[in-house]
């Protein structure tokens, strides 16, 4: 397929599909902004190849889980790679964290097929980031050509929507502007102010707030536990087995079949171990718990948690406390620690807005979902506001 933008300098791009991330080079892709470190933007270690293709590669994120690759390739006139959007064709709803289950099932009362869809996001990962990844030098004339060649797919193929979830703000006024429409969610994240300490963050919150906080983190290792960080050579393949029935567990209990494939985290930490942080818990001399969270160039990513004892408050150190410890020794200015969650607004993580972008070719059904998109934007906004007047720091006159 191709998809045409002229630009002030009159550049023409072309569109291809690539079925893998494998089918990019590494080296190519590692210039794109924000896919590795000292890039044009800050690293986010979700849109690198190693992530990427370890999700493809482990079986995690395949045509047989319901992922397709479809991931969009920009071009010149030359063949010369100027840009990426990592695309799936989905024939489901799983792993996305935007919700769309009531469009399919109204889709599909009104006698049409929802599924294949088009998603452009990074599988199973609620964080924002660039959704159209761009080599130096390549600006807004590329972001338009992206934007016309989601359009084109879906439209071509007879597709019911294309949706880009948890798309930064360049990307998102880019396709708000090609007929796109507009969605919001809230997460929780943490800001570090500069702190030195944990006790300097301490220090902002209001009095109750912070006895509340230090009686949690005492409480959490009343049995004996401590706490270890493990990056760069000491995540080891036990380790990872361990780590590994964490997740099942916390998979099993709350999906039915946990997302990732062990081969996953083997290849992921093979790929970029020294950007991968496990805090795990220990008693006994064995680990009993963990949280897998990913290093970015100024943020934590915290993603999977899991146990295999149960301990009161032992998640909320795990996979709250030891991050905001972890971001303030590594001089990192947020925590963002995934998905939902307002037990995250007591230890300091407050409700933070995420984007995403979505194109419905048919008329009455896209009508039908603005209306719904305009009502929910001012009720996550609203909430947000309730949600930031309650949150633990001091309140300031």
């Amino acid at each position: 397929m191709t998809a045409t933008a002229e630009t002030p300098t009159d550049v023409s791009y072309r569109i291809r599909i690539a079925k893998t991330i494998a089918d990019i080079p590494s080296e190519i892709w590692n210039t794109f902004g924000g896919a590795a470190r000292g890039t044009a933007l800050p690293y986010n270690p979700f849109i690198s190849h190693a992530f990427l293709s370890a999700l493809e590669k482990s079986g995690s994120a395949t045509a047989e889980t319901g992922w397709l690759g479809q991931h969009l390739v920009l071009e010149d006139d030359a063949g010369r790679i100027l840009g990426v959007m990592p695309c799936y064709l989905k024939s489901h709803s799983q792993g996305e964290y935007v919700f769309d289950h009531a469009w399919a099932d109204a889709w599909h009362r009104a006698g049409g097929r929802y599924y294949p869809k088009l998603q452009c996001s990074i599988p199973f990962t609620p964080a924002t980031s660039p959704r159209m990844l761009l080599a130096p030098g390549v600006g807004d004339g590329a972001r338009m050509a992206f934007a016309a060649g989601l359009k084109q797919l879906t439209e071509t193929n007879g597709l019911s929507s294309a949706h880009v979830t948890f798309t930064a703000n360049a990307d998102l006024e880019t396709l708000l502007a090609s007929g796109f429409m507009h969605r919001v969610d809230q997460q929780f994240h943490f800001e570090n102010q500069g702190y030195g300490c944990y006790d300097d963050f301490l220090e902002t919150l209001a009095s109750r707030k912070r006895k509340n906080l230090k009686k949690e983190r005492a409480t959490a290792l009343e049995n004996g536990v401590t706490i270890e960080w493990l990056t760069g050579s000491d995540i080891t393949e036990a380790v990872l087995d361990t780590f590994f029935v964490f997740y099942t567990d916390t998979g099993d209990r709350k999906w039915g079949r946990p997302y990732l494939t062990r081969d996953f985290y083997s290849l992921v930490v093979e790929g970029m171990r020294d950007d991968i942080l496990l805090v795990m818990a220990k008693r006994n001399g064995r680990y009993v718990a963990g949280a897998i969270n990913f290093i970015g160039e100024t943020a934590l990513y915290g993603r999977h948690w899991g146990c295999i004892e149960q301990h009161p408050m032992l998640h909320f150190e795990v996979c709250y406390h030891q991050a905001i410890d972890f971001a303030i020794a590594r001089g990192l200015t947020m925590v963002e620690a995934g998905a939902q969650g307002e037990h995250k607004l007591a230890r300091g993580y407050l409700p933070v807005t995420t984007h995403s972008a979505h194109f419905i070719p048919h008329d009455g059904f896209r009508r039908a979902i603005a209306d719904y998109l305009a009502h929910e934007r001012e009720e996550v906004s609203r909430f947000g506001e309730i949600l930031k007047e309650a949150g633990p720091f001091r309140k300031t006159s």
